[in-house]
């Protein structure tokens, strides 16, 4: 049966930002963590990232109800250097732990130049963007690296789900051009994005996943039958287990068969691995240079010749950079799915529903 799209709605930034504090606070986030987190997701709604914005609330919500998220959580750093720090969630909200890594990480690297935090204990925290574009603001580079919360990848040729989709972020200050910003799965497409392709009623293209028989798998309702393809064959295979090992193993967090499939189990604490690498642009020779050059080389890049058929080169975060302002303008899209799905949520924590933008007017 084929799969057909639905209607979508659209929400103001701000009422998505009020409406998941609203019910992270009911099911007992301290204020102001409902707060930071609840920013962050809807800045990930804001940026396009729309499988691990609001979509993610009704999990994170009934996770926190069975206890699989400390909601009070002690997030402290258990091994420092100069240069380095390992930081320990408490099983708290990912979103929290990684933000406490990536200030931590800040600012050690004003004084050693560079500095690497990772976390053990913490759980999923949205798009790895997010915390690249973190030290852009300080005039520094960002690089982050993550364990993903399910495997859904296979070892090149194997059968057995031992890796999962394990992101790369970076984000590379410019001066007058927006930021350079590549957030990438090293599977062909990241878990969130099958998520929300259920959601929307949508077909996945061919080429994301494969059936245990090897077969073209597209309808994103039967994902848990197949695994996620890596990029580049055997190369995104092997650069997912390297992504691992640094981001999780190095730090004492779960990698391979200790994996804990957030998406069933609501309850086992995941203790995901996350790591930021920062980079002082102050250390190499300054900011200004620097952003001078990006500034020149994505100019080049956009203005280069084209193949016949394309209207645009695209810069890693350009797309983003638009979305963030036409849905900063114009509200967030949801599939009407989702809406429901939120209406419900807000209907049994007993909170406000979420506000949409009145639907235009249709033709005369």
């Amino acid at each position: 049966m084929p799969i057909t799209g639905q209607s979508t709605l659209r929400a103001p930034g701000e009422s998505l930002r009020r409406f998941i504090a609203a019910a992270l606070r009911r099911i007992g986030l301290p204020d102001e963590d409902a707060a930071s987190v609840a920013r962050l997701m809807a800045d990930a709604d804001l940026q396009g990232s729309d499988g691990h914005g609001v979509i993610r609330l009704p999990q994170y919500v009934q996770r926190i109800e069975a206890g699989g998220i400390n909601i009070r959580p002690d997030i402290r750093v258990v091994e420092e250097r100069a240069a380095m720090a390992v930081v320990d969630g408490d099983n708290g909200m990912g979103h929290l732990v990684v933000s406490r890594a990536v200030q931590i990480a800040i600012e050690k690297a004003r004084s050693a130049g560079v500095a690497w935090v990772g976390t053990r204990a913490s759980n999923h925290a949205g798009p790895a963007s997010l915390y690249a574009r973190m030290p852009l603001a300080h005039d520094m580079i960002g690089l982050y690296f993550a364990v993903g919360n399910a495997n859904h990848m296979t070892p090149w040729g194997g059968m057995e789900m031992l890796l999962s989709t394990n992101p790369i972020a970076a984000g590379i200050p410019a001066g007058d051009e927006p930021a350079v910003v590549l957030d990438m799965a090293t599977t062909v497409a990241a878990y969130g994005k099958v998520k929300a392709k259920a959601k929307r009623g949508e077909a996945m293209p061919e080429g994301w996943m494969i059936d245990r028989e090897g077969r073209p798998l597209t309808d994103p309702k039967r994902a848990g039958e197949g695994f996620l393809l890596p990029i580049g064959g055997h190369k995104g295979y092997g650069l997912a287990l390297i992504v691992g090992l640094l981001a999780g193993t190095l730090h004492g967090a779960a990698m391979g068969r200790e994996l804990v499939d957030f998406n069933a189990d609501d309850r086992t604490p995941t203790n995901t691995g996350q790591a930021i690498l920062v980079i002082d642009l102050a250390a190499f020779g300054g900011a200004a240079p620097f952003k001078a050059a990006v500034d020149a080389l994505v100019r080049d890049i956009r203005q280069s010749e084209r193949l016949p058929g394309v209207e645009r080169i695209w810069l890693p975060g350009e797309q983003s950079h638009g979305k963030r302002e036409a849905y900063g303008r114009d509200g967030v899209p949801l599939p009407a799915a989702l809406a429901e799905d939120l209406d419900r949520l807000a209907e049994r924590l007993g909170i406000e529903a979420l506000e949409r933008l009145p639907e235009p007017p249709g033709p005369a």
